[in-house]
């Protein structure tokens, strides 16, 4: 998704991706079918909406195991 459509989004809708994502339960499937937005465009959304310190977190969270946020189990 480019800049552009990222930006269109809704607070609302903005709120609800973080939500969803923060969730370990939540593939991030879902959320591009919700969306359609890509992994990619989540962990810029959590950037840039999170403090850097939770961003950090979430990060390591979802990279450091085989979730089902990535659907690799």
């Amino acid at each position: 998704m480019n800049k552009s459509k990222l930006n269109k989004l809704s607070s609302s809708n903005i709120d609800r991706i973080i939500s969803l994502a923060w969730e370990d339960e939540v593939p991030f499937k879902s959320i591009k079918y919700q969306y359609g937005i890509s992994e990619a465009d989540v962990i810029k959304i959590m950037r840039k909406n999170i403090k850097r310190s939770s961003f950090k977190m979430w990060r390591k969270r979802v990279t450091s195991r085989i979730s089902r946020k990535s659907d690799k189990y």
